[in-house]
């Protein structure tokens, strides 16, 4: 059983629409775009809101909502870029959450 899944990945893996796939900007491009959202992640979890740049948390925000879009118009479809965008759309907007507790919430201030 285990053998028959290992033999049909490799089969696949070889042929030649993967290859082409795993050569193309359909795929590097998002791979590469990748960074935006991890690094945003790791802003959330490590640094203090005070050094959030709200005009950035709102670009961001936009840019990925417009690519977004775009990934699901594009023919065909790159699910990977939608996937992306969507991390940074959420990561984006904890940010944003983050930025207006801090500076317009924030009791100590």
């Amino acid at each position: 059983m285990a053998s028959t899944i290992v033999k049909r990945a490799m089969t696949a893996l070889r042929s030649k629409e993967t290859r082409d796939y795993l050569t193309s900007t359909h795929f590097w491009g998002p791979v590469a775009n990748w960074g935006i959202p991890l690094a945003a992640i790791s802003d959330c979890v490590n640094k203090d809101p005070s050094v959030i740049s709200g005009n950035m948390t709102v670009a961001l925000a936009f840019y990925s909502m417009l690519f977004m879009r775009f990934a699901i118009r594009v023919q065909p479809r790159n699910m990977l870029l939608f996937a992306c965008h969507f991390t940074n759309e959420c990561a984006q907007l904890t940010q944003g959450f983050r930025y207006t507790k801090y500076h317009y919430f924030n009791e100590k201030k």
